[in-house]
Protein backbone atom coordinates (compact mmCIF):
# COMPACT_ATOMS: atom_id res chain seq x y z
CA UNK A 1 0.00 0.00 0.00
CA UNK A 2 1.12 3.57 -0.60
CA UNK A 3 2.35 5.59 2.37
CA UNK A 4 -0.52 8.03 1.88
CA UNK A 5 -3.03 5.22 2.53
CA UNK A 6 -1.70 4.58 6.04
CA UNK A 7 -1.11 8.25 6.84
CA UNK A 8 -4.72 8.97 5.92
CA UNK A 9 -5.92 6.16 8.18
CA UNK A 10 -4.23 7.78 11.16
CA UNK A 11 -5.29 11.28 10.19
CA UNK A 12 -8.95 10.21 9.95
CA UNK A 13 -8.74 7.86 12.96
CA UNK A 14 -9.63 4.80 10.85
CA UNK A 15 -7.43 2.55 12.96
CA UNK A 16 -9.50 -0.56 13.56
CA UNK A 17 -6.24 -2.47 12.99
CA UNK A 18 -4.92 -1.04 16.29
CA UNK A 19 -5.36 -3.51 19.14
CA UNK A 20 -5.53 -2.25 22.71
CA UNK A 21 -4.78 -5.67 24.23
CA UNK A 22 -1.38 -7.34 24.16
CA UNK A 23 -1.39 -9.71 21.22
CA UNK A 24 -1.89 -13.30 22.46
CA UNK A 25 0.58 -14.73 19.93
CA UNK A 26 3.27 -12.46 21.34
CA UNK A 27 2.81 -13.69 24.90
CA UNK A 28 2.39 -17.30 23.77
CA UNK A 29 5.47 -17.51 21.57
CA UNK A 30 7.93 -14.92 22.83
CA UNK A 31 9.92 -17.50 24.78
CA UNK A 32 10.33 -19.53 21.56
CA UNK A 33 12.70 -16.86 20.25
CA UNK A 34 15.24 -17.58 23.02
CA UNK A 35 16.89 -14.18 22.75
CA UNK A 36 19.31 -12.58 25.20
CA UNK A 37 17.60 -10.65 28.04
CA UNK A 38 19.15 -7.32 27.02
CA UNK A 39 18.72 -7.69 23.26
CA UNK A 40 17.23 -4.83 21.25
CA UNK A 41 13.88 -5.70 19.67
CA UNK A 42 12.86 -4.06 16.39
CA UNK A 43 9.16 -3.52 15.67
CA UNK A 44 8.55 -2.40 12.07
CA UNK A 45 5.39 -0.40 11.30
CA UNK A 46 4.72 -0.35 15.02
CA UNK A 47 1.89 2.19 15.18
CA UNK A 48 1.08 2.86 18.83
CA UNK A 49 0.93 -0.83 19.71
CA UNK A 50 0.80 -1.74 23.38
CA UNK A 51 2.84 -4.82 22.47
CA UNK A 52 5.84 -2.51 22.78
CA UNK A 53 5.07 -2.09 26.49
CA UNK A 54 5.03 -5.84 27.03
CA UNK A 55 8.35 -6.32 25.23
CA UNK A 56 9.95 -3.48 27.21
CA UNK A 57 8.72 -5.07 30.45
CA UNK A 58 10.79 -8.14 29.52
CA UNK A 59 13.89 -5.92 29.78
CA UNK A 60 14.49 -5.22 26.08
CA UNK A 61 15.29 -1.95 24.37
CA UNK A 62 12.51 -1.34 21.83
CA UNK A 63 13.20 0.26 18.46
CA UNK A 64 10.26 0.94 16.17
CA UNK A 65 9.65 2.63 12.86
CA UNK A 66 6.32 4.21 12.01
CA UNK A 67 5.13 6.43 9.16
CA UNK A 68 2.63 8.47 11.13
CA UNK A 69 3.73 11.10 13.63
CA UNK A 70 0.21 10.88 15.05
CA UNK A 71 0.77 7.23 15.94
CA UNK A 72 4.29 7.70 17.27
CA UNK A 73 3.35 10.65 19.44
CA UNK A 74 0.20 8.90 20.70
CA UNK A 75 2.18 5.89 21.92
CA UNK A 76 4.13 8.06 24.33
CA UNK A 77 1.32 10.38 25.40
CA UNK A 78 -1.21 7.58 25.98
CA UNK A 79 1.32 5.71 28.12
CA UNK A 80 2.36 8.82 30.04
CA UNK A 81 5.92 8.68 28.75
CA UNK A 82 7.68 11.98 28.22
CA UNK A 83 9.37 11.62 24.84
CA UNK A 84 12.45 13.47 23.69
CA UNK A 85 12.03 14.49 20.04
CA UNK A 86 15.03 14.89 17.76
CA UNK A 87 16.02 14.74 14.10
CA UNK A 88 17.90 11.74 12.69
CA UNK A 89 18.44 12.26 8.97
CA UNK A 90 15.07 11.73 7.28
CA UNK A 91 13.44 10.75 10.59
CA UNK A 92 11.89 12.47 13.54
CA UNK A 93 12.71 10.29 16.52
CA UNK A 94 10.80 9.89 19.77
CA UNK A 95 12.71 8.41 22.70
CA UNK A 96 11.89 7.66 26.34
CA UNK A 97 12.80 5.00 28.90
CA UNK A 98 14.11 2.34 26.52
CA UNK A 99 11.74 3.13 23.64
CA UNK A 100 12.96 4.65 20.37
CA UNK A 101 10.45 5.20 17.57
CA UNK A 102 11.65 6.61 14.25
CA UNK A 103 8.92 8.44 12.39
CA UNK A 104 9.38 8.10 8.65
CA UNK A 105 9.73 5.59 5.83
CA UNK A 106 10.92 2.12 6.83
CA UNK A 107 13.04 1.93 3.67
CA UNK A 108 15.13 4.90 4.83
CA UNK A 109 16.14 3.08 8.02
CA UNK A 110 19.71 1.84 8.43
CA UNK A 111 21.93 0.39 11.14
CA UNK A 112 22.97 3.85 12.31
CA UNK A 113 19.37 4.25 13.44
CA UNK A 114 18.64 0.82 14.83
CA UNK A 115 21.96 -0.30 16.28
CA UNK A 116 22.41 -4.04 16.72
CA UNK A 117 19.05 -5.83 16.57
CA UNK A 118 18.64 -9.04 18.51
CA UNK A 119 15.08 -9.81 17.44
CA UNK A 120 12.25 -8.57 15.23
CA UNK A 121 8.60 -8.68 16.21
CA UNK A 122 6.47 -8.44 13.05
CA UNK A 123 2.76 -8.64 13.73
CA UNK A 124 1.55 -6.00 11.31
CA UNK A 125 4.28 -5.08 8.83
CA UNK A 126 4.61 -7.88 6.27
CA UNK A 127 0.84 -8.39 6.04
CA UNK A 128 0.29 -4.67 5.43
CA UNK A 129 2.29 -4.73 2.20
CA UNK A 130 1.57 -5.66 -1.41
CA UNK A 131 3.47 -8.57 -3.02
CA UNK A 132 6.25 -6.43 -4.51
CA UNK A 133 6.53 -4.38 -1.35
CA UNK A 134 6.93 -7.59 0.63
CA UNK A 135 9.94 -8.57 -1.48
CA UNK A 136 11.50 -5.15 -0.92
CA UNK A 137 10.61 -5.20 2.79
CA UNK A 138 12.36 -8.51 3.46
CA UNK A 139 15.40 -7.51 1.41
CA UNK A 140 15.76 -4.29 3.38
CA UNK A 141 15.20 -6.04 6.70
CA UNK A 142 18.13 -8.33 5.93
CA UNK A 143 20.41 -5.30 5.64
CA UNK A 144 19.56 -4.40 9.24
CA UNK A 145 20.17 -7.82 10.78
CA UNK A 146 23.29 -9.79 11.67
CA UNK A 147 23.44 -13.59 11.58
CA UNK A 148 21.75 -14.97 14.67
CA UNK A 149 19.02 -12.32 14.79
CA UNK A 150 15.57 -13.85 15.41
CA UNK A 151 12.16 -12.97 13.97
CA UNK A 152 8.71 -13.65 15.41
CA UNK A 153 6.35 -13.28 12.46
CA UNK A 154 2.54 -13.32 12.59
CA UNK A 155 0.58 -13.73 9.35
CA UNK A 156 -3.13 -14.12 8.62
CA UNK A 157 -5.45 -16.29 6.58
CA UNK A 158 -9.12 -15.66 5.83
CA UNK A 159 -11.95 -16.18 3.38
CA UNK A 160 -11.26 -13.76 0.53
CA UNK A 161 -14.99 -13.66 -0.23
CA UNK A 162 -15.55 -12.15 3.21
CA UNK A 163 -12.52 -9.89 3.69
CA UNK A 164 -10.52 -7.61 1.42
CA UNK A 165 -6.93 -6.62 2.18
CA UNK A 166 -5.12 -5.18 3.96
CA UNK A 167 -4.13 -7.23 5.84
CA UNK A 168 -2.83 -9.44 3.06
CA UNK A 169 -2.66 -13.22 3.13
CA UNK A 170 0.95 -14.43 3.03
CA UNK A 171 1.00 -18.21 2.76
CA UNK A 172 3.77 -20.65 3.68
CA UNK A 173 5.06 -20.92 0.13
CA UNK A 174 5.57 -17.17 -0.01
CA UNK A 175 7.24 -17.18 3.42
CA UNK A 176 9.72 -19.74 2.10
CA UNK A 177 10.28 -17.72 -1.06
CA UNK A 178 10.81 -14.48 0.85
CA UNK A 179 12.96 -15.72 3.72
CA UNK A 180 14.26 -19.16 2.82
CA UNK A 181 17.57 -18.11 1.27
CA UNK A 182 18.86 -16.28 4.34
CA UNK A 183 16.83 -17.58 7.28
CA UNK A 184 15.91 -20.81 8.96
CA UNK A 185 12.11 -20.97 9.22
CA UNK A 186 10.13 -22.78 11.90
CA UNK A 187 6.34 -22.94 11.84
CA UNK A 188 4.99 -22.50 15.38
CA UNK A 189 1.19 -22.43 15.39
CA UNK A 190 -2.13 -21.64 13.74
CA UNK A 191 -4.92 -20.18 15.87
CA UNK A 192 -8.46 -18.91 15.21
CA UNK A 193 -8.64 -15.11 15.13
CA UNK A 194 -10.97 -12.32 14.12
CA UNK A 195 -9.76 -10.48 11.04
CA UNK A 196 -11.77 -7.29 10.50
CA UNK A 197 -14.38 -8.82 12.80
CA UNK A 198 -14.66 -11.90 10.57
CA UNK A 199 -13.44 -15.44 11.35
CA UNK A 200 -9.92 -16.15 10.21
CA UNK A 201 -6.61 -17.53 11.41
CA UNK A 202 -3.25 -16.24 12.59
CA UNK A 203 -0.14 -18.20 11.71
CA UNK A 204 3.10 -17.75 13.63
CA UNK A 205 6.68 -18.43 12.51
CA UNK A 206 10.04 -18.26 14.19
CA UNK A 207 13.01 -17.41 11.98
CA UNK A 208 16.72 -16.95 12.51
CA UNK A 209 19.13 -15.28 10.13
CA UNK A 210 21.93 -17.57 9.04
Amino acid sequence: MENTFWLNRWETNQIAFHETDIHPMLTRHWSDLQIDPGATVFTPLCGKSNDLLWIRERGHEVVGVELSAIAASAFFSENMLEAIRSDHGPFKSYSASGYHIFCGDYFDLDRKNTGKIGAVYDRAALIALTPQQRIDYVAHLSTLLDPGAKILLVTVCYDTNEITPPPFIVDRHEIEALYGALYSIEYLSTSPALIKDKPGEEIVYRMEKR
